[in-house]
């Protein structure tokens, strides 16, 4: 049996020990746990459609938290762009969007999302605003209604990108075709 110590003479191992035991028996509720530690949400596959990618993200992202990277047009100070961007925060808020902005610039802003799967709706919002130069979402840069058309035009390139990368794939299918090991991969 273990002695009974008094709580004044406890040392860090004993206090390790007492709290791993109120834990043991501690029931915490799932939506509680920290985000890495809870089960992820099952997907529905029906939902997905195979023609929109963006709709495989919702469902992945979906509960989870997000982070996306949004440009004010012009060239405003910091001042203004948290000005701006606090419309556009109090504007989705109002629509029931939890939406955290962080200054991180004096023309960008990071809006943290605590549901991911709302992120592409927020993304269609802050796009048609007459400030919005671009949004930057999971790597992906989607220009706003503010963007300069230079920079309309440079993220439209991805014809060009596209006719390259097939470019790219009829030099590696003549490699291919030297590669006994990619062959039989192929029929496989």
């Amino acid at each position: 049996p273990a002695k009974k110590k008094d709580i004044r003479d406890y040392n860090d191992a004993d206090m390790a020990r007492l709290l791993e035991q109120w834990e043991k028996d501690d029931d915490i509720e799932e939506g509680d746990l920290p985000e890495h530690k809870r089960p992820p949400a099952p997907i529905d596959f029906s939902k997905i459609d195979p023609g929109k990618p963006e709709s495989i993200l919702k469902l992945t992202k979906k509960g989870k938290t997000l982070m996306m990277f949004v440009t004010v047009s012009g060239n405003p100070t910091e001042k203004e762009t948290e000005e701006i961007t606090s419309l556009w925060q109090g504007s989705l808020f109002n629509a029931n969007y939890d939406v955290q902005r962080f200054i991180v610039g004096s023309n960008r802003a990071i809006f943290m999302l605590r549901d991911g799967g709302y992120a592409w709706e927020i993304k269609d919002f802050l796009i048609s605003q007459e400030r919005c130069a671009d949004v930057t979402l999971e790597g992906q840069v989607y220009p706003g209604k503010g963007a300069e058309e230079s920079e309309k035009v440079k993220n439209k390139t991805k014809p060009e990108k596209v006719k390259k990368k097939k470019d790219v794939d009829k030099k590696s299918n003549s490699i291919k075709e030297d590669n006994r090991a990619t062959k039989q991969r192929e029929d496989l």
